[in-house]
């Protein structure tokens, strides 16, 4: 008898297998090296600005008197906490409260219509980003004060937030792409199923796996766009 190929295990960040696996699809490992790909997305003024931060100048200003890196921690988990708690919908959280001129986060929509689990995604897809650029640049900034050393690596985040950040915009776009056809494998498949008793306000049980899918990829996306965060605290640090 012959067996099913076994599919190739992916050791990519946790959005990536959390996507592979909703779409049952497989995803190798790139042979391409880091170095080899970044060469692809930068172009020459990129490579200019980049080599200029790799290299200060000399005559950087002394050092300056450090700021207390437990205020940055401190922003940078309220940010993340109520990322988190517009995410997964907990009201309780008070970090998820609105700060002046910020829009209150929707609930995650209930209706069996993917647009609205579009928007939804989207609308917390660009929460993500601007709290998270204001943060970068507030760790930035910190980053700065601490030595002149510590003003190059500042210097070369920025950098390389301008020319991956459209990339990344780019990659991230898709995702709701692939949730869509997730949301119509999961609803084919529940409308072929009896439904069971239940309240009739109460998700269908493919649409309750599907807000829990949904939930789960962009918890996935909220570690994956706090990457740059938690290097820039551990720079404050001195790790």
């Amino acid at each position: 008898m012959m067996q099913a190929p076994r599919r190739t295990r992916f050791s990519g960040p946790q959005l990536s297998r959390l996507l592979a696996r909703l779409a049952d699809v497989d995803a190798p490992e790139s042979g391409e090296s880091l170095s080899g790909r970044l060469s692809q997305w930068l172009g020459w003024t990129d490579a200019i600005a980049l080599s200029a931060a790799l290299n200060p100048q000399p005559w950087e200003a002394p050092l300056r008197a450090q700021p207390a890196v437990g205020a940055e921690e401190r922003a940078c988990a309220h940010v993340r906490a109520s990322l988190a708690a517009a995410i997964t919908g907990d009201r309780s959280t008070e970090s998820r409260r609105p700060g002046p001129g910020r829009a209150p986060v929707p609930p995650a929509p209930a209706a069996v219509d993917f647009a609205a689990c579009r928007q939804h995604y989207l609308f917390l897809q660009q929460t993500m980003e601007r709290e998270i650029a204001g943060l970068r640049h507030r760790l930035r900034t910190a980053l700065a004060a601490r030595a002149p050393g510590m003003n190059g690596l500042a210097q070369v985040d920025a950098v390389m937030e301008r020319v991956l950040g459209a990339r990344e915009q780019t990659l991230l776009a898709g995702v709701p792409v692939l949730l869509e056809a997730h949301f119509g494998r999961l609803r084919q498949a529940g409308e072929a199923t009896p439904a069971e008793a239940s309240p009739a306000a109460r998700p269908d049980p493919w649409l309750r796996a599907f807000q829990s899918d949904m939930q789960a990829v962009l918890l996935a996306e909220l570690d994956l766009r706090f990457q740059p965060i938690d290097a820039l605290l551990a720079a404050l640090r001195g790790n």
